[in-house]
């Protein structure tokens, strides 16, 4: 986090907090002085510290991102807004899985959604920690605390409708036009996975699950955990109903992209990767069906969301071969 200053008493945003957010959290007639950090994050996220009470918040502002319409801003901010709320009233607004109390939102305010701020560890640093120090034992763990929280997650959400693959094609041809665009494939290269993408399609397991609500980006930035199994869930604005493995290839996926980067070696992530996919179908009724399941279609989702990563403006030349060379192979 970067700290930005503190917030103007003059700025819209500081009566808003004052008078809307704050007696959410017992803090009322109170004159809150707010300290404001930036925190990395695809949108405009700050996180607000009330010195006073030591209370903080977080705000994420949908409107003023490039490319993005006003009718955009609010639909985004209405949809993460709801996604949260949905959430929590199946479950999960306690131990051991939790998702972030939404506080409000506020069109007026370039669609700024508040929501309360969660203490925790990211994934990130779990993965790092047994890289460099050799910590394989807590990954190993918080893996299959991992695994439980997306399992429970997407049990309790079945539509009962079956897949459509074809919208992960779709997502698939987005990522390749995104990737083409900024110059880091050619049209050649683009042809061949597009070859790939559609031997996938033709493959009748890919169709046979139900839909279930994934939560869409589930990089290791927006996981954070506690102490034992708790796990918390931030950035729900992509969650959508999809098949179970576009969660589970995207976190096997990061996993090795963690380990190519910083080891270059990708065996080293196997062992992880083996052990998140036999914990997360540890919670169906029959562990072996489910595991062969969804092993066979997780490399789809994994080949995917390693295209996904080197459309990256931060990937080195060399890495982004790397990672699209690794792609292919996986899909195939």
């Amino acid at each position: 986090m970067k700290y930005l200053g503190h917030l103007s008493k003059k700025d819209p945003f500081y009566g808003y907090l004052r008078y809307d957010i704050l007696p959410q959290l017992g803090l009322n007639g109170s004159s809150p002085d707010f300290r404001v950090y930036t925190i990395k994050a695809s949108n405009h996220v700050f996180l607000y510290e009330d010195r006073n009470s030591r209370t903080l918040v977080i705000g994420k502002f949908f409107s003023g991102i490039s490319d993005r319409s006003p009718e955009a801003a609010f639909h985004h901010m209405e949809q993460e807004f709801n996604n949260l709320h949905q959430l929590r009233r199946i479950g999960f607004a306690g131990f051991p899985h939790y998702i972030p109390r939404p506080l409000g939102r506020n069109t007026d305010l370039n669609c700024v959604l508040v929501e309360e701020f969660c203490y925790g560890t990211p994934f990130t640093a779990f993965i790092i920690k047994a890289i460099r120090e050799g910590a394989r034992d807590a990954l190993f763990q918080k893996l299959s605390a991992l695994a439980y929280f997306l399992a429970t997650m997407h049990n309790r959400t079945s539509t009962g409708e079956r897949v459509d693959f074809n919208r992960d094609c779709s997502y698939f041809d987005k990522i390749m036009d995104q990737l083409k665009n900024c110059g880091h494939i050619g049209w050649d290269e683009s042809e061949d996975f597009h070859r790939l993408k559609e031997r996938w399609r033709e493959k009748g397991f890919m169709w046979e699950d139900n839909r279930v609500l994934v939560h869409g980006d589930v990089t290791p930035t927006n996981i954070l955990f506690g102490d034992g199994p708790w796990v918390i869930a931030i950035d729900l604005e992509r969650m959508k109903a999809a098949d179970r493995v576009f969660d589970v290839g995207r976190v096997a996926a990061e996993v090795k992209h963690f380990f190519m980067q910083y080891t270059g070696d990708k065996w080293l992530a196997e062992p992880f990767i083996g052990h998140f996919l036999w914990e997360y179908a540890t919670h169906f009724p029959d562990r072996s069906s489910a595991f062969r399941a969804i092993k066979r279609r997780v490399p789809f989702h994994m080949g995917m969301t390693l295209l996904r990563i080197a459309r990256n403006s931060w990937i080195t030349g060399n890495y982004r071969r790397q990672l699209l060379d690794e792609a292919r192979k996986t899909l195939r």
